[in-house]
């Protein structure tokens, strides 16, 4: 019995999005395209100069991709943890209305909700700025058991290994994930993450805690240190049964068994945000994964989830992905 076709783990965040020029990331030394950690102060200083901004709950392997199964029609659940505040009640209220099962308890208030300051320079590319709070309070007290045992893919964000406590969690969920027969996946979040945990990273896909791998061409490429993409992908072939490497706009290669498939990218005329692409391409494709589909299948369903949520502002596509998919005959 199943209750769920994927189950995410992830930083609980509320996305904090404004548009930007170039200047502004020169000017505040924020490293474009990349996941800046910050502190409270830092957060504030920033949220001052920041332009007018559209507020939407986020989080890669979380909000994000959970709400992107739900979107396809596939039943998710989440783990993440938020604190009794505003920003907890937006980020609880998203979630539920989505139809995603989130039953994580709250922190009292202190620290508060995790929150992301996102720039978006006129080429589409985000740079996130990301105060984590209440998230690095993930830990073993908040895995349901059931849930774990009935999720046919437990799927976690690699920026989970930076908070010490989610570590654990992450472990117990494998641990009775493989108990109950069923698979665990992880995205690598962002290259800094693979710089900072690349040995353990490594180790998870080898000991064969993680079945299932999700990554862009320089995650991949900074996974091995190396400049040779060919060679890379030979060598997460070794490392793992089944990964997806994301190309941008070259769109997709799926690793699996000694086979590469590609995959083509919806074709996009604008992109405005990457917010979310990553995130919604592993929605489809987990989506596809458990409800049966073919793996070039899967690919397609991805592809089409992270081409449209890049013509707009924010990490969620808003219109139904379901309907989408039937639109383009990937779903009968």
């Amino acid at each position: 019995m199943t209750a769920f076709d994927v189950l995410t783990i992830g930083n609980a965040i509320v996305d904090i999005l404004s548009r930007c020029e170039e200047d502004f990331l020169v000017d505040n030394e924020i490293a474009k395209g990349a996941m800046n950690l910050i502190d409270a102060e830092r957060s504030a200083l920033l949220y001052s100069r920041m332009g007018p901004a559209i507020e939407a709950s986020g989080g890669s392997a979380g909000g994000n991709t959970a709400s992107g199964v739900a979107s396809f029609g596939g039943k998710a659940a989440y783990f993440g943890k938020t604190s009794k505040d505003k920003l907890g009640e937006i980020f609880a209220h998203d979630m539920k209305a989505q139809g995603v099962h989130f039953a994580t308890p709250p922190l009292g208030g202190t620290p508060p909700t995790a929150s992301s300051m996102i720039f978006i320079t006129p080429d589409g590319e985000r740079s996130m700025n990301t105060y984590l709070g209440a998230c690095v309070e993930l830990g073993v007290e908040d895995v349901e058991p059931e849930v774990v045992a009935k999720s046919k893919v437990t799927y976690f964000e690699g920026y989970l290994w930076d908070p010490p406590r989610a570590k654990q969690a992450i472990r117990e969920c494998a641990r009775i994930a493989h108990d109950n027969g069923r698979e665990v996946s992880m995205t690598m979040s962002d290259s800094f993450c693979v710089d900072r945990w690349r040995d353990e990273f490594l180790d998870l896909m080898r000991s064969k805690t993680v079945d299932i791998v999700f990554a862009n061409r320089a995650e991949l490429l900074a996974l091995y240190q190396t400049s040779d993409f060919d060679g890379a992908l030979d060598m997460i072939a070794r490392d793992c049964d089944l990964a997806a490497v994301t190309l941008s706009e070259e769109g997709s290669i799926i690793v699996a068994k000694g086979e590469r498939i590609p995959v083509e990218p919806l074709k996009v005329d604008t992109v405005v945000d990457t917010t979310g692409a990553g995130d919604l391409y592993a929605a489809g494709f987990l989506f596809g994964y458990t409800n049966g589909f073919g793996l070039p299948d899967c690919g397609r369903l991805g592809s089409l989830a992270a081409g449209l949520v890049i013509q707009h502002i924010g990490p969620r596509v808003q219109s139904s992905l379901r309907q989408a998919a039937l639109d383009a005959g990937f779903i009968l």
